[in-house]
């Protein structure tokens, strides 16, 4: 139990629906295991002792006894759902609210599908158990109990000997439980995979489809498909194996006590009433234990569940916040690293080595190298989506672990390679940073990214509605929403990531020009593979397996023979040497 224990934050305060369920339940129950001995009475009584004038208030009480139970079902269900209900919503919310506060670490090596499996199948799994695994567990304690007192009332020796084939069935339903567990959590475990393989799919279909590849991703899907049938099959044939040998000893157990309990009636040591009644009785022993193959099925589902959520809640975050942080202050955007060391995980390599470099408040710092060099990592490091190994980075002096994060995040801006736009109109996109802005500054943004007047050519402006991931929009116009967005929040520092990588020459020039007048007064990152980018910076960092091995501004490097005026040449040189040699 201490996979719910660890989760009983979500349910426990909602512990007066589970236990009106279970006055409710201790209700039904009783009345249904009064049926026996009503039964008893109307055949030792009114059919032997014919005693017929007691048949109406036997009528009238069975009567009241179903009106009061069809009551107390009700309840007993309501609340049982309601409490499961309940704690899977506030389950679900906090795992939510942990996924978007987890680092990127996480998010390197998380599969999208396994996490939608998780907030979706395994808290329904979870909810499952709560609702009804909990309220069976007592129904059955309580059929159990209450069937051998009154078993034993009517005769001692009768209920040893019903009873001396439950222990082996106990041990039976035990092994069940102990294969049933693991299987329970495997089949979660490929689910979440064939999530992440259809999620995969659906994202990368342009891919696919470009790339002719139908086929070969059928395949893949086969693969996972048959995986996840084959632990299904597997789990079945847990069920199938040990149902019929435990449905084989309670009919040993019924033999035993219609061979006895005969032998009894007939030598006058019980009532025949009571020999239906025992009979009845033994069913609710017999067919409580055997369904507890259904309830372990719920528990192993749930524990399974449980231990998959609590993967994601209790997965640490390292990017943890002091508790005297710098809040509510204005950046400058002085940014200072001092022999910086970042290294991912999983990954021997440093991405980073003993980086130190200083950008001055206003000024335009340009990344240029490889990919895998390192240039992104600089820029994630500023507004720690990712943490040093060893170094500083500081922002007006103070060490980036010293800020509220908060405080520091709302501040640095953002427009990163891949442009993600959200399923909203273009106009909560741009004010997406700063929902309270007003819509003049959303039109002044848009226009200093050059993106007002295709916005203005949709059929309903800024108010257009874009599909999945900004579906509808090109390329080029998607990264200027992208742009208009970081400018919205008006931040202190700027990071383009090579964000104009997606437009053509000329329009990458006109939003060039544009945020000229954006970047000024702000310290701005710029990472490109082009050097016509990063051309005016103040200073260029010229970066190879994580470390700078050139620096300056453009016109210095470009003497320095080195790696910078190699990447010149091959972009510029070359291609006017093939141009003069189509004009000759």
């Amino acid at each position: 139990m201490n996979t719910f224990k660890k989760l009983k934050e979500f349910y426990l305060p909602y512990k007066k629906y589970f236990i009106l369920s279970a006055i409710f339940m201790i209700v039904t129950t009783a009345i249904t295991l009064v049926y026996p001995v009503l039964l008893q009475k109307t055949i030792d009584e009114v059919v032997i002792g014919q005693k017929f004038g007691i048949i109406p208030y036997l009528v009238v009480g069975y009567l009241v006894l179903m009106a009061i139970k069809g009551v107390s079902t009700y309840i007993q269900q309501y609340t049982g759902d309601y409490f499961g209900i309940i704690a899977m919503y506030k389950i679900r919310e906090k795992l939510y609210e942990k996924l978007q506060f987890l680092p990127f670490r996480y998010y390197d090596n998380a599969k999208t599908g396994d996490i939608m499996s998780r907030l979706t199948a395994d808290v329904q799994g979870f909810r499952q158990f709560l609702s009804f695994g909990f309220s069976e567990i007592i129904r059955f304690v309580l059929f159990v109990g209450i069937s051998i007192v009154v078993m034993f009332s009517y005769s001692v020796s009768l209920t040893i000997v019903t009873i001396l084939a439950l222990p082996f069935l106990i041990i039976v339903v035990n092994k069940f439980d102990k294969q049933v567990h693991p299987a329970f959590r495997a089949v979660r475990k490929s689910f979440g995979h064939l999530n992440t393989k259809v999620q995969e799919n659906i994202s990368g279909i342009n891919t696919v489809k470009s790339l002719s590849k139908e086929d070969f991703e059928i395949d893949r899907f086969h693969t996972f498909n048959v995986d996840y049938r084959d632990r299904n099959v597997h789990n079945s044939n847990i069920w199938a194996k040990y149902f019929p040998l435990m449905e084989f000893i309670g009919n040993a157990c019924i033999i035993l006590l219609l061979s006895y309990g005969g032998y009894l009636v007939i030598n006058d040591r019980i009532l025949p009433g009571q020999l239906v009644a025992f009979y009845s009785l033994v069913g609710y022993i017999i067919f409580p234990i055997m369904n507890l193959g259904f309830i372990i099925n719920i528990f192993s589902q749930g524990k399974a569940s449980g231990e998959r959520l609590l993967e994601i809640l209790e997965e640490p975050n390292e990017i943890k916040e002091k508790e005297n942080a710098e809040r509510d202050v204005t950046l400058k955007g002085d940014v200072e690293f001092k022999n910086v060391t970042l290294n991912y995980p999983g990954d021997e390599n440093a991405a980073l080595k003993n980086i130190s470099f200083k950008a001055k408040p206003g000024s335009v710092i340009g990344l240029i190298g490889a990919t895998g060099s390192g240039k992104t990592s600089i820029t994630q490091l500023i507004p720690r989506f990712y943490e040093a190994v060893s170094g500083e980075v500081l922002i007006d002096g103070i060490n980036v672990k010293d800020y509220d994060l908060n405080t520091l995040r709302t501040q640095i801006g953002f427009v990163l390679q891949e442009s993600f736009l959200f399923s909203s109109t273009i106009k909560a996109n741009i004010a997406y940073g700063r929902p309270d802005v007003s819509m003049e500054d959303i039109v002044n943004a848009a226009k200093r990214a050059d993106a007002h007047n295709f916005i203005m050519e949709l059929p309903d402006g800024y108010d257009t509605l874009l599909g999945e991931r900004g579906m509808g929009l090109s390329g080029g116009q998607k990264q200027r929403i992208a742009i208009a967005r970081a400018i919205c929040i008006n931040p202190s520092i700027l990071v383009l990531d090579d964000a104009t990588s997606a437009v053509d020459m000329e329009t990458e020039f006109a939003i060039q020009k544009a945020m000229r007048e954006v970047m000024h007064g702000r310290t701005t990152f710029i990472i490109a593979h082009r050097i016509s980018s990063l051309k005016h910076a103040d200073e260029i960092l010229v970066l190879e397996d994580g470390e700078i091995v050139e620096r300056g501004v453009h016109e210095q490097l470009m003497t320095n023979n080195g790696p910078y005026e190699r990447i010149y040449n091959i972009q510029f040189k070359d291609q006017q040497a093939i141009l003069q040699s189509q004009m000759g």
